[in-house]
């Protein structure tokens, strides 16, 4: 566990790097677009726009960066949680159901942050500034360069694109800036990352209000439960494969009598509930017991009882 622990760190500081690198793509594309600009009383001030339209590309580069760095954040902090620090508190053992976790994610790999929220984190954290660096000096670029202004039509006239007016030109730039300004406000609320310096519990903005076992809430968990699954096992030995199941996976089979339409002969049919990170271990234990076995493995809409979601947990 440490090894692999050292080496999802070394993973996610490698796309940590990754991330600093794009950061510094904009800045220097931005410093040296602002003094492209200014270098030149008589040049026109599109190269800051199109210097926007480049941010807003190493914007997106960025997110999707962001996303693969909470990927092994978000393994990092459940070994540090769920494993490292809950075995130095009593009962000095793991939580329950951390290494199935772990497990699916390593089986099942998916991004813990959506492409929305990663826009709108990085957006708030780096971009915003930039922005506000480009559109302060294509204004300042439109009033001072070659002279300052006298009025707004001479503002209007230095705005202009080729054929495209002045006037829409500004309006785009300010519909522009004001989608990037609603996107970093609106996704203010997502929380599905990890982050970097996030306690292991939070409680709700309205505490006083809800019942006690409610005001903790794991941040890492996925909102959605790990996919639950029901195997159906035709063989002609239900005896042994049952109680292999029983004692290797700690698993409840139900045994069911069946009759084989094609030969008329009569087999033995178990029902067993499992999670998908099960899958391969039922499949080898049926294979020790009976090769001829045949497996069905179909999804389940909700599994609730012992060892999956309790029955009254459901009703509160």
């Amino acid at each position: 566990m440490v090894h692999f622990f050292r080496a999802e760190v070394h993973r996610a500081n490698i796309w940590r790097q990754r991330l600093d690198t794009t950061t510094n793509w904009a800045v220097l594309a931005t410093g040296a677009a602002v003094s492209f600009a200014f270098s030149e009383p008589q040049g026109h001030s599109g190269v800051i726009l199109l210097n926007m339209l480049l941010i807003t590309m190493f914007l997106w580069i960025e997110a999707r960066r962001y996303r693969y760095y909470e990927l092994w954040s978000s393994r990092i902090r459940l070994m540090e949680t769920d494993f490292f620090a809950a075995m130095l508190v009593p009962p000095f053992s793991p939580s329950p159901d951390w290494a199935e976790s772990l497990a699916e994610h390593l089986l099942q790999p998916h991004f813990s942050i959506s492409m929305l929220e990663a826009v709108g984190r990085r957006l708030r954290r780096n971009y915003w500034w930039l922005f506000i660096v480009l559109v302060l000096a294509w204004l300042g670029k439109l009033y001072l360069q070659p002279i300052p202004a006298g009025n707004l039509a001479v503002v209007y006239s230095r705005a202009a694109f080729g054929p495209i007016a002045g006037g829409w030109v500004i309006a785009a730039v300010v519909a522009y800036v004001a989608g990037m300004l609603l996107l970093g406000i609106l996704t203010v609320g997502l929380h599905e990352a990890s982050g970097e310096v996030l306690p292991r519990f939070g409680f709700t903005d309205h505490e006083h209000m809800v019942p006690e076992k409610r005001r903790w809430k794991a941040w890492f968990r996925q909102s959605s439960k790990r996919r639950q699954l029901m195997a159906l096992i035709i063989t002609d030995k239900g005896e042994k494969v049952a109680e292999r199941i029983l004692q290797a996976m700690q698993r409840g089979v139900t045994g069911m009598p069946g009759k084989g339409m094609y030969t008329g002969s009569a087999h033995s049919v178990l029902l067993c509930a499992l999670t998908v990170t099960e899958v391969q271990h039922l499949k080898a234990l049926v294979n020790m017991e009976d090769p001829n076995a045949f497996m069905i493995v179909t999804p389940a809409q909700e599994v609730l009882g012992r060892g999956f979601n309790p029955l009254q947990s459901q009703e509160e």
